[in-house]
This record gives C-alpha cells, sequence and structure tokens, in this order.
C-alpha cells in the first residue's frame, strides 16, 4: 500500500522562479488527497504527472491567497475535463462562501462540489484505511492543521496455523480482531503464536500557517511524517510572532516534542535567498529535518511492528 507525499509548492505569499506557493498531494493507496492548493497548483501537478481528475479530496488550511488561489482555477478545469464525480472540499467556515462566491460569477459545473467544515479535535473524514483529523492552529483568521493517519490493519494469520488448529472462518474472524484461541481440548493459543506481527499505522501531519503553538504536539504525538511550516528564521523572531507564524527552530522544537520521525519545513519567505538557511537551524534542534523543495516525493515504507 503507497503512502507517498509530493510537496507541489513552498513558498509563502509569494511565488517565485523556484517556488510555488503552498501546496501538497498525498497518495494513499492510490486514492490522491490534495492539501491546500496555491496558485498555479494545476500546472505543478501536470508537471509531476499527477492527474487532477484523480483528486477527490481537498483540503484547505485557511483562506489566505497563497493557499487557496489555485483552486478557482483546478475547479474550473475538472469542469472544463468533463468531471462528474463529486469534489469534496474541507476547511474553514468561509471556506463556502468564497467558492459559492466565486460560481456565482463563472457559472455551473458538470459535477457537484461537497463542502465540509473543519471542526478543530474531530475526524472529519474517513474511509476503510484512513482518518484525518483536523487540527486547529493559531494564525490571523479561522486556520487548521490536517492529521492523515492509517487505520490499525487486521493481523494477518500465519498460513501453515490454519491447518495445525483446524481454524474456521469464524476463529480466523476473531483472531485478526486480536483474541486468543481456544481449541476443542480447552488450550489456550496466544494470539500472537497465531499472528504475524501487525503493519505499523504510518502518518503524516500538516501544520500550516500558525504560531508557536506546542499545544498541538499531543495530537500528532509519534507522527512519521511532520510539514510544519517555516516562514522566517530565528532572527526575525519577533516578525513571526507579529505575523502568527514560526520559526525553523520553533518548528523543530515541535518535532521534538512531538517525537516525530520526520520533520518537513517548508513555506520560506521570500526575503531569504537560501533554503539550506533553515534547514541548517532547525537541524540544531532536531536533525532529522529537511528543507523542501517543490517536486520533492517523500515515500513512508510498510513496516511491521517488529521491525
Amino acid at each position: 500500500m503507497s503512502f507517498e507525499l509530493t510537496i507541489l509548492g513552498s513558498s509563502s505569499a509569494l511565488p517565485t522562479s523556484k517556488r510555488n506557493t503552498t501546496a501538497h498531494l498525498l497518495n494513499m493507496n492510490e486514492r490522491f488527497f490534495l492539501v491546500d492548493c496555491g496558485e498555479g497548483t494545476q500546472v505543478q501537478l501536470r508537471k509531476q504527472r499527477l492527474s487532477p481528475a484523480r483528486i477527490h479530496h481537498v483540503f484547505i488550511s485557511h483562506i489566505h491567497g497563497d493557499h487557496v488561489f489555485g483552486l478557482f482555477g483546478l475547479i474550473s478545469s475538472l469542469g472544463m475535463m468533463g468531471r462528474q464525480a463529486a469534489l469534496n472540499l474541507y476547511g474553514p467556515a468561509m471556506l463556502e462562501e468564497m467558492i459559492s462566491g466565486h460560481l456565482k460569477y463563472f457559472g455551473s459545473l458538470p459535477y457537484e462540489i461537497v463542502f465540509h467544515r473543519a471542526v478543530g479535535g474531530h475526524v472529519i473524514y474517513r474511509n476503510s484505511s484512513l482518518e484525518v483529523e483536523a487540527i486547529p492552529l493559531l494564525h490571523r483568521s479561522e486556520t487548521f492543521g490536517y492529521l492523515f493517519r492509517e487505520k490499525l490493519r487486521p493481523a494477518n494469520i500465519i498460513k501453515s496455523k490454519i491447518d495445525q488448529y483446524g481454524l474456521g472462518i469464524e476463529d480466523i474472524k476473531r483472531i485478526k480482531e486480536g483474541h486468543d484461541h481456544i481449541t476443542d481440548a480447552g488450550e489456550r493459543i496466544a494470539n500472537s503464536e497465531l499472528t504475524l506481527p501487525r503493519w505499523k499505522r504510518r502518518s503524516y501531519a500538516y501544520i500550516s500557517d500558525t504560531a508557536y503553538f506546542p499545544e498541538i504536539t499531543e495530537t500528532i504525538k509519534g507522527v512519521d511524517l511532520l510539514y510544519h511550516e517555516s516562514t522566517f528564521l530565528e532572527k526575525d523572531s519577533e516578525l513571526a510572532k507579529k505575523t502568527f507564524h514560526s520559526t525553523a527552530r520553533q518548528a523543530a522544537e515541535i518535532a521534538g516534542l512531538s517525537g516525530a520521525g520526520t520533520l518537513l519545513i517548508g513555506h520560506f519567505s521570500t526575503r531569504y535567498k537560501n533554503a539550506s538557511l533553515f534547514e541548517d537551524e532547525a537541524k540544531t534542534v532536531f536533525s532529522n529535518t529537511i528543507a523542501v523543495n517543490d517536486g520533492d516525493r517523500y515515500s513512508l515504507p510498510q513496516k511491521r511492528e517488529d521491525e
């Protein structure tokens, strides 16, 4: 099962010749989830050979332009491509007002847009293998991060045990749910003797524009892949505080407090010409830090609990 993140944009406020404004695409078992949609996102999708038609769920953190201006063009292009399937939009309450107002002037679509208001601390999307929780952040307008986490998968039974203990369908079902097995002779066989170690639950947290906000660390505890905005360097921490943004060092502190596996930093202010400065600063606090670039891809392999 795939779990791959593609960075489509990594600049804040303004696009540059090398960086688009913010957008991520998560491929979870060939289901595609777009997270934020800065200007030019649909062009970035095509450059990465990712079909926009495969996106059915879009999560918007907040309605500042560098996170949402690309949505208008994407919605229109999907219509011109003859889309029929509904497009689900998740985000702050004002998102529906913004998109509905746009459509009043630019006409109807051949598909339905379904709005879902994000509520902090609640799971706002789930399917058979994944849950998405909205995380309230501290910014100048209503803003959410999103935690994408796999559901715990049923245990895999060791095939040889089926014949060894004459397991039937109901026995197998109970064992996969985590129960021990009681033989006809009354012997208890531990579940761990009958099953392979479970698959670990992979996770990705997207922490968009926010002031330093350690309150989020309990929600994202143990996350495998943490993206945290890093608009400023620590020397400009007062500006970060004033604008409700974070520094590279603060992002690293959040990664450390949450026990993240890998920290990705982005949303760099165009005042800085070298993104390596962000990475160097963050690594003084959290060594496994990567300053992202547009087009980067990060995959989380499947691992069992004993690996």
